[in-house]
């Protein structure tokens, strides 16, 4: 077997090639966006993300200290769950702690406790009582704060970013357009909650438009420089 395949639980049919994207895909393990590394059968057009491709088969999460949440191909029972992260609904691959009923998305399992390009650094929380910069509420899901603690957002609301501004891949559309158009916006998100000066309010937007690329990257399972660039890049045309 080569170095960069694999053989995967849930694609029997052929081995997964490791490759890397600059192009969103949507993973056939956890059913949610990706971009960035991935393992993928060409021929059936298959995509797992790292994390999915290549689970632990039980994890600790420093947030939840008495569970121990096992990797799971399929939500337990036949309710709804939710990810405990952010939110979302769960419909594939998961890490549920059966003893507590918490549940994380593979990705969301992995999202890293502090993000830190030099300039921004940001630190993930479970709870948080400042407002969001996003939908202006407190509370609600893991949230991401800056040192300086005047930059909060909901993992929730980048995802829900993710969601508006992306929806053609998850209804299986829109393959052909080009990446600027699937890169979710900023505009008009972060200037509402605040009633400073236009110059104050424009530097605000821009640290929080960083924060927002960092946490993307980290959501779609590859917290990689590259692809923060690449988004933050597309971002700053908005």
């Amino acid at each position: 077997m080569k170095y960069n395949e694999i053989s995967h639980f849930s694609h029997l049919q052929h081995k997964l090639k490791f490759e890397y994207t600059e192009f969103p895909f949507k993973c056939d393990g956890c059913k949610e966006v990706g971009i960035g590394s991935r393992y993928r059968c060409a021929t059936c057009d298959f995509d797992l993300h790292m994390h999915c491709a290549l689970p632990s088969s039980s994890i600790t999460h420093p947030f939840y200290t008495k569970c121990s949440f096992q990797f799971l191909s399929r939500p337990p029972g036949d309710t709804p769950r939710f990810c405990n992260a952010c939110e979302k609904d769960v419909t594939g691959f998961v890490y549920h702690c059966k003893s507590c009923g918490f549940d994380l998305h593979p990705c969301c399992a992995k999202l890293p406790m502090m993000l830190d390009d030099g300039d921004v650094k940001l630190y993930l929380y479970r709870k948080v009582s400042a407002a969001c910069h996003k939908c202006g509420r407190k509370g609600r899901s893991w949230s991401y704060r800056s040192t300086c603690k005047k930059y909060n957002l909901h993992v929730a609301c980048v995802r829900e970013m993710l969601m508006e501004s992306w929806h053609d891949i998850y209804v299986g559309r829109g393959k052909g357009r080009r990446l600027e158009t699937r890169i979710p916006s900023l505009k008009n998100t972060l200037h509402t909650h605040h009633k400073k000066s236009k110059g104050k309010v424009q530097k605000c937007c821009e640290i929080a438009g960083l924060a927002v690329q960092f946490i993307i990257s980290a959501l779609l399972g590859d917290p990689t420089t590259l692809i923060a660039g690449v988004i933050g890049s597309l971002m700053s045309r908005a």
